[in-house]
């Protein structure tokens, strides 16, 4: 096909070659104006979310809650040390209590008489024991450690001894 050719049905074809570009310019020309609308719907859209409820600032904001969580990881990672060193007191304080009462001698008229054993969750302490006589009364400490003493303990105190044992640890 020749340029004349062309030309020949270019120009027969005028009118409805102009219609179609006018139609084609239209459509063009409403995205246009509706991608316009849509920017400036976005545009107020992230205006509104950049500004906070009192009109803050997202980003200040964001910031500021940042520094707000860093302080609370500081502040756990205090109590949580805190925590473990109360535990560590706690393992050392007296958590277990073993009390016997009893008639040291057929005389006497009640159970005056006591072993009391004092014991922490490894099982250390002092079993102390108090003998009620109708003329006098003795007392009696003696260490413990890991469960046993050095010294030799009535069988009271060794009562006394074992229900502390068996009483449960109680721990944070």
């Amino acid at each position: 096909m020749n340029i004349q050719a062309i030309s020949q049905v270019l120009a027969n074809n005028a009118f409805f070659i102009t219609v179609f570009f006018a139609v084609l310019f239209l459509i063009a020309f409403i995205l246009i104006i509706r991608l316009s609308l849509d920017v400036s719907h976005m545009k107020k859209r992230y205006r509104k979310m950049m500004t906070g409820a009192e009109g803050e600032n997202l980003e200040r904001m964001l910031i500021g809650h940042v520094s707000e969580v860093k302080s609370v990881i500081e502040e756990h990672q205090r109590l949580d040390e805190e925590y473990k060193r109360i535990s560590d007191l706690l393992n050392m304080a007296v958590t277990r209590v073993g009390i016997v009462r009893f008639r040291a001698f057929e005389d006497m008229g009640s159970d005056l008489s006591y072993a009391v054993a004092l014991l922490n969750s490894h099982n250390d302490g002092v079993v102390l024991s108090s003998i009620f006589a109708r003329e006098d009364s003795r007392s009696y400490g003696k260490p413990i450690v890991d469960g046993k003493s050095e010294y030799a303990l009535s069988t009271e105190e060794q009562q006394a001894l074992k229900e502390a044992m068996a009483a449960p640890v109680k721990t944070p």
